[in-house]
């Protein structure tokens, strides 16, 4: 798959600066050197945000502080929690026929993401045919795709943690982003596809059926899918101050371990 880096916006250049941190990777803010490390009452924590209450809990964490990078907060990113769509008439307009974008379609539906606007939102929560999804891109990675939110009789709601993480032996030592969900604030690596602490660690990020998703261009979708609803472009959202409590996530962890 071809890096985007043409679809970079102002936002994802912010990230991007000269000095080598390893070979053939660009320089990025260490998060260690940057005072995102906290300890309080015990526990190993990660900064999140200028609340407290948004720090996360990494007493369990199997990545190495040395390895994280940025630091922007868990809300810096607007990842959709009710996204919103316009018709491919209306968008046609907006986009080049080469453009890409991630499309699910289940049972004569279809959504439709440019992997520019997952650029800004990295993560847009939706469904598909009544399914739970989410439709993920991080540009460091080059990494997009559809993933399933149900688990079980319970749908986990994803966020971005405005942290990246690399490993010399993972996807060539390339960044990728950490999400975490809402629901046990556990944060997950999506790399490697699997939680890496809190609650859910070890469970597995599973992709949606790839039967019925695909990475594509706007030609494509005008072609396939006509009556597609396409994602609306430049949203934003007031982050919700709190959200419920998963009361018991230990069923999931067992239920969705990855093997």
């Amino acid at each position: 798959m071809k890096h985007s880096l043409r679809f970079l916006p102002f936002v994802a250049l912010l990230l991007v600066t000269l000095v080598p941190n390893l070979p053939g990777q660009s320089r990025r803010p260490i998060a260690a050197e940057n005072g995102k490390f906290l300890r309080i009452d015990g526990r190993d924590m990660l900064y999140g945000g200028k609340s407290p209450a948004q720090h996360f809990d990494i007493s369990n964490s199997e990545l190495k502080k040395r390895q994280y990078h940025y630091g922007m907060g868990r809300e810096a990113f607007p990842a959709l929690l009710d996204p919103r769509y316009i018709d491919v008439a209306t968008a046609d307009s907006e986009w080049p026929d080469d453009a890409r974008f991630l499309v699910a379609f289940v049972d004569g539906e279809a959504k439709a993401y440019s992997v520019k606007d997952l650029t800004r939102h990295e993560i847009v929560n939706d469904t598909i045919g009544g399914h739970p999804i989410m439709a993920a891109y991080c540009i460091l990675a080059d990494l997009g795709a559809v993933y399933d939110r149900a688990y079980g009789d319970t749908t986990l709601t994803f966020g971005v943690s405005g942290y990246t993480y690399f490993d010399s032996k993972i996807w060539d030592g390339l960044d990728g982003f950490l999400i975490w969900d809402r629901d046990t604030e556990s944060l997950w690596w999506p790399l490697i596809d699997r939680a890496v602490s809190g609650p859910l660690k070890g469970t597995a990020l599973r992709k949606f059926d790839e039967a019925h998703w695909t990475d594509t261009t706007w030609t494509d979708i005008k072609a396939r899918f006509p009556h597609a609803q396409v994602l609306q472009s430049n949203q934003d959202f007031k982050r919700p101050n709190s959200w419920p409590r998963l009361r018991n996530p230990t069923s999931i962890q067992r239920n969705f371990k990855q093997r």
